[in-house]
Order: structure tokens, then C-alpha cells, then sequence
């Protein structure tokens, strides 16, 4: 290429200079030769080559021992370049009539190592202007200049913020040059995690270019100015039982290894590390907690409300009681929210509560009182109730003529608590015609039937016996021969309510007209005796009035 009217040759530093002769090579040429200018202007003769000879000779020049080579046409190479290289070279023609000459410029160009950032600071602290490394990229030439950036910004001098030196120092022995850019920096909590870097610009033959550095990022470190408290904890509730761990934690890097907690109703704070643990706690764990720096600088607090439940019933565990006393029952609950409470009887939940003014055996069983708070996850309470309702042994006995009027059932109504033992006895002659069955044992009720064909009137006992009584109840049976009156065998308590209330009805009714005809025969009857005495007594009165007519008549005869 031209360059101020010279050819002007760029070379990598280490390669090959190749410099062809800008002349053209005239008729008749003799020789030509190379030579460089001295930074006096005196010429050093390097290179001579004859055109009629054949032969090439090289000046004993020490810096080109070795390293030149001359065509034949007249192109010059000098391997290995050197920043000494950088010189003004010039071709000479020589003819018999003339000598012409022709200069080259050789420019040699170094590319530099990568950048990297030496001394790197340990940390970086806010608000103090420290110094965050030196840049350094070696053997570059010519000069470079060296650029910081952060994320990916140029970062421009600022007094006592960002202060930038930079140092061009060239070795003597091969005219390359080192360059050392030093970074005084006031870092910002915003430079957490930021990216230092620094770019070496420099110029090769094809014109500029850069090379980066990597990125460094810094520990930068920066005072609390914020401290917060935390519940840690494994559900968003807590209740009692629970562990509570409380965290401590500051906003600085780094971040503070120690503060002070303060416990409800405690004033003095307790010294821990960045978490203070509290085991099984108890209600009375509710408050408000806080934490500070170790100068009591900063505080934080947070209110922990610790959830609990409470039940009691009464009367709890195994109970026993007679039939038809009564029986109060309640269950009570304390608890930090309201509770939903259920009860349960034998596995079945049930509508409403217990309630026991006069205890059946249909209300013995096992009995729970639950309760628990829906929001609290774990938080739920029981207690039970096993009640046992106790009677002695009541006996009923019915009778009836079987369908094929061959036998009669004699069934025995029993009711008691523990099951009583039944036995049956028989007074008279008759023939039981089978065991005795029972019935299924149900709130404290079965029955025991027997079917019998009694040949004439007999009498059935039935022996009814528990841990309490013994009860005998007793039955007279007419012969097979004579009927009994129907009456139902299976019937509900309910269904024996009523047919005893309607029984008890007509016994009424019957009795009352029984009563009634008693009455009116009582008075037929007074009557009726009445009636005949006054008729004797007027009999006799007659028979006086005849025995005085005849005494007065024998009265007279004696006169006479």
C-alpha cells in the first residue's frame, strides 16, 4: 500500500516481512540491492544480488544474520519480525547509465496477551474508595489502552469514586509494551453480583481491535440496615406440643451472627445466634416476640399465637347406673378458637347430645365426646364414656293355642341387666314339645318361648336370674282341650306401650261396668231383703191383733 506517496509494508510480529521491489526491473540491469536508513539518514547495506551472475550476497549486518532472503525479483524476506524491524527500507537498480532507488516502510504490529485483573481486592466495602485490581496485558505493540467496565459499561473517572491510572511500560529488549491500568472503586450495595472487566484496545495490520478480560464479581460488603424476625415453623399454625424455632436475620453482608431475642414478659433480651428454639410450648407462649442487633440498634417483632384445646367430660370413663335413674352428662371445651364438637355413640355420630332424665338399656353403650379446630391441622381432642345401665330381672308372661290346636306357645318376656338366665318348670302333666328358644338379646330384652301340650291344667314357671335378683313369675295353662285367648308374641316397646295402654282401657272399662252392675245388685239385693222383712213384721203384727181379740174374749167368758 501507498502511504505518503511510500509503499509501506504491516507485518505480525514473529512472521515473515515480505517486501517486493517497487521498481520495475530495466534492461541491462547490472545488480540491485537493499538497504535500510539509519534514524541519521546513513544507509546500511543489507542484501546484493548480480543479474548476470547469478549470485546473492548478504551483508554482515548482525540484527539480519540469518534472516534475509533475496529473489530474483529483488523481493526482499526477512523472517522472524522484530519491533527493530520497523525501519526504511529501499531496492536499488543499478544499469550502466543509471541507479534507481525506491523506499519501503515496514510496520510491525504486536498483538497483546488477554487482559486480566491482578491484586483483585478480598472484598469490597461501601462506601470507601479502595482499590479492586490492576489491569494488565503484555507485549502489545504498538501501545494499547486499557478500558474498565462494569456490566458491560464503560466506567468513566469520578473524583474519589472511580479513580483510573494507567501505566505504559516497554521492554527493552524487544520494544513491546506492557500496559497496567490500576481501579480505585467506592462500590454500592447495587454492585452486588456486578461484573468488573477491562478491554485492551490496540491496532494490528487490519486496523483496530479489542481483547477482554474475564469478569471478576466481588464480595461486597455492606452494614444492616434492616433486621427482620421469622416463625419457622412446618404448618402455618402452631399448638401446644409444638416446636418453635424463631429466626433472626439482618439485611447487611455480612449478615450478623448474633442477636438479641426478647421472650414475652422477659425485658432483658436473650443472646443467640441467628435462631433461638423453643420446645413444647404451652399457651402461655402466646405474645409477642422480638429480635434486635447485639446494640439494640434495630428491632423487629412478630406475635405468635400458640393454639390449644381443651375438653372435659363428665363423667368420663366406665359408668354404671340402674334403669331409669338419671344421669347428667356434659362436655365441656376450652380452646383459643371456636371448636366444633361432635358426639358418638358406638361408631354411629350422633344428631344431638345425651341426654339422660331416665336411663333405658337402649342407652348403654360407648359414648365420645369430640372436639377439634378446624384450622389447626393435629389439633383435636376425645374422651369417652362407657355407660352400663343395670335392672333386675322383669318377667311377662303370655299364653296362646297354637293354629293346629295340638299345642299351646308360652312365651317369657324378660328384661334385665347383665342378661339374666332363664329357666322353665313345669307343675302338671304335659309334655314340653321342644327346648326353650330365645330370642335375640337386644337393649336388654329377649324373650324365651316354649311350646307345651298339656293334657290337663298345668302350671309354667318362669325363672328369670341376673348378679342382681332372681325373679319367679308363674303361669297357669288350661288343658289343650280349652283355648287360651291369642295374644301377640313379638311386639316393639312402642307397639307394648300402646297395647297396654288399650288393655289398660278395657280392663278399665270392664271393671267400671263390673262396678256398676255390683253396685245395682248390691241394691236389687238390699231391696229385695227389705222387702221381706217388713212383710214378716206385718205378719206378726197381725198375729198379735188375733191373740188379743181372743184373749179379751176369754177375758169376757171368765166375767160371766
Amino acid at each position: 500500500p501507498l502511504a505518503l506517496g511510500l509503499y509501506t509494508v504491516n507485518a505480525v510480529y514473529g512472521d515473515t516481512i515480505i517486501m517486493p521491489c517497487p521498481l520495475e526491473v530495466p534492461e541491462g540491469l547490472m545488480f540491485g540491492k537493499w538497504k535500510y536508513e539509519m534514524p541519521n539518514g546513513s544507509p546500511v547495506f543489507i542484501a546484493f544480488r548480480s543479474s548476470t551472475k547469478k549470485n546473492v550476497q548478504y551483508d554482515d549486518v548482525p540484527d539480519y544474520k540469518d534472516r534475509l532472503s533475496l529473489s530474483e525479483n529483488y523481493t526482499l524476506s526477512i523472517k522472524n519480525a522484530r519491533i527493530s524491524d520497523e525501519k526504511r527500507f529501499v531496492c536499488m537498480l543499478v544499469t550502466e547509465d543509471d541507479v534507481s532507488e525506491e523506499p519501503t516502510i515496514v510496520k510491525v504490529f504486536k498483538q497483546p496477551s488477554q487482559p486480566e485483573i491482578l491484586h483483585q481486592a478480598d472484598l469490597l466495602e461501601t462506601e470507601k474508595l479502595q482499590m479492586l485490581g490492576e489491569c494488565v496485558s503484555r507485549d502489545s505493540y504498538p501501545e494499547g489502552n486499557v478500558t474498565w467496565y462494569k456490566n458491560g459499561r464503560i466506567l468513566q473517572p469520578v473524583e474519589d469514586v472511580v479513580v483510573i491510572n494507567l501505566q505504559k511500560i516497554v521492554d527493552r529488549s524487544t520494544g513491546l509494551f506492557t500496559m497496567t491500568s490500576s481501579l480505585q472503586y467506592m462500590p454500592t450495595k447495587e454492585d452486588v453480583d456486578a461484573k468488573f472487566s477491562c478491554i485492551v484496545t490496540y491496532y494490528g495490520p487490519s486496523g483496530q481491535k479489542t481483547i477482554q478480560s474475564e469478569p471478576i464479581v466481588f464480595d461486597v460488603h455492606y452494614p444492616t440496615e434492616k433486621v427482620t424476625i421469622q416463625v419457622l415453623s412446618q404448618s402455618s399454625t402452631i399448638k401446644e406440643g409444638d416446636n418453635i424455632t424463631l429466626k433472626c436475620s439482618g439485611n447487611g453482608n455480612p449478615p450478623p451472627q448474633e442477636f438479641l431475642f426478647y421472650i414475652p414478659g422477659e425485658t432483658e433480651g436473650i443472646r443467640s445466634s441467628d435462631t433461638y428454639v423453643m420446645t413444647d410450648v404451652r399457651r402461655n407462649a402466646t405474645g409477642e416476640y422480638k429480635c434486635s442487633l447485639t446494640d439494640k440498634s434495630m428491632m423487629d417483632s412478630t406475635t405468635i399465637t400458640v393454639h390449644y384445646l381443651d375438653l372435659q367430660l363428665t363423667p368420663s370413663g366406665e359408668v354404671t347406673k340402674q334403669i331409669g335413674e338419671a344421669l347428667p352428662v356434659s362436655c365441656t371445651i376450652s380452646s383459643s378458637r371456636n371448636a366444633t364438637v361432635f358426639w358418638i355413640k358406638d361408631n354411629t355420630r350422633m344428631q344431638t347430645s345425651p341426654s339422660f332424665s331416665s336411663l333405658q338399656y337402649q342407652d348403654a353403650g360407648n359414648y365420645v365426646c369430640e372436639t377439634a379446630l378446624q384450622e389447626v391441622e393435629g389439633l383435636r381432642k376425645r374422651q369417652t364414656l362407657k355407660l352400663i345401665v343395670e335392672g333386675k330381672p322383669q318377667i311377662k308372661m303370655t299364653k296362646k293355642t297354637n293354629t293346629n290346636k295340638m299345642s299351646k306357645t308360652i312365651i317369657c318376656h324378660v328384661e334385665g341387666f347383665p342378661k339374666p338366665a332363664v329357666q322353665w318348670t313345669v307343675t302338671g302333666t304335659g309334655s314340653i314339645i321342644n327346648k326353650a328358644k330365645e330370642t335375640k338379646y337386644v337393649n336388654g330384652k329377649f324373650s324365651s318361648k316354649i311350646v307345651i301340650a298339656p293334657e290337663e291344667n298345668v302350671t309354667l314357671t318362669c325363672i328369670a336370674e341376673n348378679e342382681l335378683e332372681r325373679t319367679v313369675t308363674s303361669m297357669n295353662v288350661s288343658a289343650i282341650s280349652i283355648p287360651e285367648y291369642d295374644e301377640p308374641e313379638d311386639r316393639s316397646d312402642d307397639n307394648s306401650e300402646k297395647v297396654n295402654d288399650q288393655a289398660k282401657l278395657i280392663v278399665g272399662i270392664v271393671v267400671g261396668l263390673l262396678l256398676v252392675a255390683l253396685v245395682a245388685g248390691v241394691v236389687y239385693w238390699l231391696y229385695v231383703k227389705k222387702s221381706k222383712t217388713a212383710s214378716k213384721h206385718v205378719d206378726k203384727d197381725l198375729g198379735n191383733i188375733e191373740e188379743n181379740k181372743k184373749l179379751e174374749e176369754n177375758n169376757h167368758k171368765s166375767e160371766s
